[in-house]
């Protein structure tokens, strides 16, 4: 990262979540570790999601995800970042996630899950030292 430029993280709940309070605890405490965050609400697409990571110009998607739907949701938004030439994002998800499936999504591009309990600041270090200079 240049020197003075703030990371910018897009938190994001794709699919038909309806509960956000970690995502929305995860965009203030991101906030309060120095970083420009961006919340996109509930209930995002996959499309909408990437559409406003582009416009955003942002460096990190943080996808949260209750509903069991992330083998298909967190792969979606990376192919379409992919199709839009933005793979330079980083993308990192969170939510409910079973452990069995947390190598298929690493494996389609997902950089890191962070279960429920993690501290801010354990995603806020791994977001800065992983985040590709730009």
């Amino acid at each position: 990262m240049n020197e003075g430029k703030r990371i910018r993280v897009l938190i994001a709940k794709p699919g038909l979540d309806g509960h956000d309070r970690g995502a929305k605890v995860l965009a203030l405490g991101l906030r309060d570790e120095g970083m420009e965050t961006i919340y996109t609400g509930l209930r995002q697409t996959p499309e909408k999601i990437v559409q406003s990571a582009i416009q955003e110009d942002v460096d990190v998607v943080g996808l949260s995800c209750l509903s069991g739907a992330h083998k298909y949701l967190f792969p979606r938004v990376i192919e379409l970042l992919k199709e839009k030439k933005a793979k330079d994002v980083l993308v990192i998800g969170g939510g409910i996630i079973s452990p069995e499936d947390i190598p298929f999504l690493k494996e389609k591009g997902v950089s890191e899950i962070f279960g429920p309990g993690t501290s801010i600041k354990e995603i806020a270090e791994y977001i800065r030292q992983n985040v590709k200079a730009r």
